[in-house]
């Protein structure tokens, strides 16, 4: 099966082997980590013998086998795959011997490098394990899987494909169970407008040699917002070295990101979790050229507070020294964060996602005014544009949502000034809507958006205001006696 939507359909037709056994809402707590655990199998079938034989000739004789059996593993161009699994197991051998699956495939599970048995750790993968034993489904999901003609292997299915299935795999559960499926991943359109206005040239150079550049998402989701960066920088210059780092809290959603990165070739090790960015920041002393992201809206950050307001305590050594949002909405702890891991000497660039809560919550003198007024009169002036975005963009919500492009160094032209861009009527109609996305940017509209922002003119879907204009306060008058 090449067809993509056949591949969604054979994954998802698993669901009715479990519907004895769990809720609608549970299906995807062991199709997800199967369906990962079918790629690493037949990403690994290419050196399956090297790396049993590596590991029968080396075993007993080094404390530490991991680099050996690292080099071992490889595809078919002989280019390392940065994971192994030493067991002689694969989905067709577990089949051999029905009497003792379960039993077999946690050896099997044992013996996968450690950055992979991280992974399923996080996906609970050995309670679903003795659940399906136990419910006799065990064998019968292996079986299908096997017999199946989708192959997932990485000659077959590209990564940029795969990472496209886990998004709709988990757009189509959440719909299913009334979840939250935007809250992971950010539709492929918006994507595509965030990287082009992050990478805007204004003074950022791409174009030379030898260079390294870092992008962080600290709600990365499956990780898409984080390799459209890469894909878009590779696109100018295949000779940058681009680094990516995400954290993300979700356990299975950390889960698939860091699996859809080893997949890459990425650095694994750069994808922290699940933890929370606000409470428990993974990448503490790190800053960043490109920040990029769609933090939660709307969600309270009381599960945080203790943490976050132990760190506004300590001012601006911290992250959170601008001020507090009310505990209902941690959107502005998201852009303090993120300003937070901008470097101090070279440039740096941020493109984040919100609602309209960030912009208009908060009297003067509020939390939310306190955070804004610092971020545009701050010394940096970071607030380089907010560009409004069509209704009815995203897969969870129809409201309007924003994107905010911040940097702390403006080109000349944009210091004191805010570009305010309406694009509130650039999309187009799907034919189908997906959850609540009913619209979508073409690349014509992207291309308008971007033009209106690298233009700086004003026009009737641009308006440039000085930095003076947002700065209210509020006065205290006593009335004479």
């Amino acid at each position: 099966m090449s067809n993509f939507q056949e591949k969604i359909s054979f994954i998802l037709d698993l669901a009715d082997l479990l519907r004895d056994v769990y809720k609608r809402n549970e299906f995807q707590k062991v199709i997800l980590p199967f369906t990962v655990l079918k790629r690493f199998d037949c990403a690994l079938s290419d050196s399956k013998k090297a790396v049993l034989e590596t590991y029968n000739r080396y075993k007993g004789q080094f404390e530490n086998l991991e680099p050996v059996l690292l080099g071992a593993a490889k595809d078919k161009k002989g280019n390392p795959l940065g994971f192994y699994n030493y067991s002689e197991y694969d989905f067709k051998a577990l089949l051999e011997d029905p009497e003792h699956i379960e039993q077999n495939i946690m050896h099997y599970l044992d013996c996968f490098s450690g950055n992979v048995q991280d992974i399923f750790e996080n996906f609970k993968i050995k309670e679903r394990i003795r659940e399906l034993a136990k419910a006799d489904l065990l064998f019968r999901l292996i079986k299908k899987f096997s017999e199946s003609k989708v192959d997932l292997h990485p000659d077959i299915v590209s990564n940029h494909e795969m990472g496209t299935i886990f998004e709709e795999l988990i757009r189509k559960f959440a719909e299913q169970s009334n979840e939250e499926a935007g809250e992971h991943f950010t539709p492929r359109d918006v994507v595509g407008l965030m990287t082009r206005l992050i990478f805007v040239e204004n003074g950022e150079n791409l174009e030379q040699r030898n260079i390294i550049k870092t992008v962080y998402d600290p709600a990365c989701g499956t990780g898409g917002m984080l390799t459209s960066c890469e894909d878009f920088i590779m696109s100018i210059n295949k000779e940058v070295d681009v680094v990516l780092f995400g954290q993300e809290v979700n356990p299975e959603i950390y889960a698939i990101c860091k699996a859809d990165m080893l997949m890459k070739g990425e650095n694994d090790k750069n994808i922290r979790g699940p933890f929370s960015t606000l409470s428990k920041d993974q990448f503490h002393d790190d800053k960043f050229d490109f920040i990029i992201s769609n933090p939660p809206y709307g969600r309270k950050w009381e599960l945080d507070a203790d943490a976050v307001k132990d760190e506004a305590e300590k001012g601006f050594e911290g992250r959170f020294g601008a001020g507090l949002p009310r505990i209902n909405d941690g959107q502005l702890l998201f852009l303090q964060h993120m300003i937070s891991k901008m470097k101090l000497k070279e440039k740096s660039r941020v493109a984040v996602i919100t609602n309209g809560s960030p912009l208009f919550t908060g009297d003067a003198g509020q939390g939310e005014s306190d955070i804004r007024k610092w971020m545009i009169e701050h010394d940096f002036d970071f607030v380089e544009a907010i560009i409004a975005l069509p209704d009815q963009l995203f897969f969870n919500t129809d409201i309007h949502t924003y994107i905010w492009v911040l940097t702390n160094e403006k080109p000349t032209e944009r210091v004191g000034k805010i570009q305010l861009i309406d694009a509130t009527s650039f999309f187009l109609k799907m034919r189908k809507s997906l959850g609540n996305k009913r619209n979508y940017l073409s690349a014509d509209d992207i291309k308008e958006i971007i033009e209106l922002y690298d233009d700086f003119e004003e026009n009737k879907y641009c308006k440039i205001f000085d930095n003076e204009v947002f700065g209210y306060t509020k006065e205290n008058f006593e009335k004479p006696p």
